[in-house]
């Protein structure tokens, strides 16, 4: 009997934290992570888990963890609870035992490669997809995570009015985008123009399908950018010719998720040179693409943090 009823706690324990994620409740999910998360357009909550540890350079350029060094993992409600999707940094040594524990508790992971090249020390992607009880998947990622160096103590809260030695307005009127310092790093979201679907479920932007830019100073000007296009089969040549033709760095070509529509594909890139003459490049290549416009405000136009439409890509908060 009394296992009858241990079973009967824990389907009501699931049933009821699927229907709080239903009605936008996430504070079991926050508790199982640790953290506060972040909301996000399109119902989506987001944690992220920035890999200050990590003391990683790549051309000498010492690699902010705001850059391509933050772990995040985002939550959504959808058909049977919620739907997971993340990308965690880790050192090689810790990308096996994170794979086992991630499914031990029923979480796959959709894509284990790199996004940078020649950094040191070497870091690995891996990417993840679960759906179901969100309060089990948050306790599974959180007990992966705790298998490696990341500081698992939310970080402090970020500065109100952040500084960064780069002339935002001059490099959002070049990209015809806007984005938001974060970290000490200027980080620009590019949404896709039309819906992506996986397994029945609408996938938001926040969730890690829309293109990633980041840019870092690197002095006088100059700054290291790096991210990722997020591109349909038949834009993949012409983002790619876009971003060599400007002297931008291609480190890696690879898929991220499983299952989605339309199919979709990711390009990372790697520059360090003049940040307004990046933008210009890295427009070229997104004028290749079917991504949502964007109109700059007045309010942009100023040398300072940049306002218009943006949310935490992950890549490295």
């Amino acid at each position: 009997m009394s296992a009858r009823i241990a079973r009967l706690a824990m389907v009501c324990a699931a049933l009821w934290s699927c229907a709080a994620a239903a009605q936008g409740d996430w504070s079991g999910v926050s508790a199982a992570m640790g953290r506060p998360g972040t909301e996000q357009p399109g119902g989506v909550m987001r944690f992220s888990f920035p890999r200050s540890d990590l003391r990683v350079t790549l051309d000498g350029v010492a690699v902010r963890p705001a850059l391509a060094l933050g772990s995040w993992v985002a939550f959504r409600r959808a058909s049977g609870g919620a739907m997971a999707m993340g990308d965690l940094v880790l050192a090689e040594n810790e990308v096996a035992p994170v794979i086992s524990r991630l499914q031990q508790g029923g979480v796959d992971a959709s894509a284990v490669h790199n996004h940078l090249l020649r950094e040191q020390p070497r870091v690995m992607y891996v990417h993840l997809e679960a759906h179901g009880d969100p309060v089990r998947i948050a306790q599974t990622v959180h007990a992966a995570l705790a298998l490696t160096r990341t500081p698992m103590a939310a970080p402090p809260a970020a500065s109100a009015s952040p500084a960064i030695a780069l002339d935002t307005a001059a490099v959002a009127r070049a990209l015809g985008r806007s984005g938001r310092v974060n970290g000490g790093v200027l980080q620009v979201s590019v949404p896709r123009a039309e819906a992506v679907v996986m397994h029945g479920d609408t996938v938001p932007p926040a969730m890690g399908v829309a293109t990633a830019i980041n840019f870092q100073p690197t002095g006088g000007g100059r700054a290291a950018a790096t991210g990722d296009f997020v591109m349909t089969a038949g834009e993949v040549a012409g983002v790619l010719r876009a971003l060599r033709d400007n002297g931008i760095e291609v480190t890696a070509l690879h898929s991220h998720m499983t299952g989605e529509e339309p199919r979709l594909y990711f390009a990372h890139f790697w520059v360090n040179d003049d940040a307004v003459k990046i933008a210009r490049g890295l427009n070229a290549a997104l004028a290749g693409m079917k991504v949502e416009k964007e109109v700059l405000s007045a309010k942009s136009q100023v040398p300072s943090e940049l306002r218009l439409r943006t949310w935490d890509l992950g890549l490295g908060t």
